[in-house]
């Protein structure tokens, strides 16, 4: 019998940005080798480095993804897990952390190359905003779990939220 080895893990730091207003900062881009399409919309974050806790990355992605510095981590909320070609298969081991600041716009100074490739638009939301888009936007079921977060209603540990999005 033969079998396929798992694919790597890759710890990823994903950020419920909420400003001051209660508004998420949402970013709308594709996977690498998927340049056409609309795109999804998904949380700020990426990849926890070597040496790095995941609220090492947290706090370091929201500088480089939106140039806003001044923030305040809170705990993590949330956890997921679920397979993604990006562009090798990898299998993707989140943690989403809630973070609060003032409501800057924010900017692409810190973008890297391939980010500025693939990230279209970055943008703040509000949930009524999120309830009524027809876009996809990740984590699934992001508007529905968000109102517990905007509230300061935290798990006391975090909770496993689902990979993908249900079959229509």
């Amino acid at each position: 019998m033969i079998t396929t080895p798992a694919p790597p893990e890759r710890p990823t730091a994903r950020v419920l940005l909420l400003d001051a207003r209660d508004r998420i900062l949402l970013m709308r881009g594709r996977l690498p080798g998927r340049l056409d399409g609309p795109g999804n919309w998904f949380t700020v974050g990426g990849g926890v480095e070597p040496g790095e806790t995941y609220l090492d990355a947290a706090a370091r992605e929201i500088r480089e993804e939106t140039g806003i510095a001044t923030f305040e981590l809170g705990p993590v909320v949330w956890l997921r897990e679920g397979p993604l070609d990006i562009p090798h298969p990898v299998m993707m081991v989140e943690q989403y952390i809630v973070a609060r600041c003032e409501g800057e716009e924010p900017h692409r100074g810190g973008w890297q190359a391939l980010e500025h490739e693939l990230i279209d638009d970055i943008r703040w939301w509000t949930l009524a905003e999120l309830q009524a888009t027809v876009d996809l936007v990740f984590p699934p079921g992001l508007a529905d779990l968000l109102p517990d977060i905007l509230a300061g209603a935290y798990p006391a540990e975090p909770s496993r939220i689902p990979w993908a999005h249900p079959s229509p």
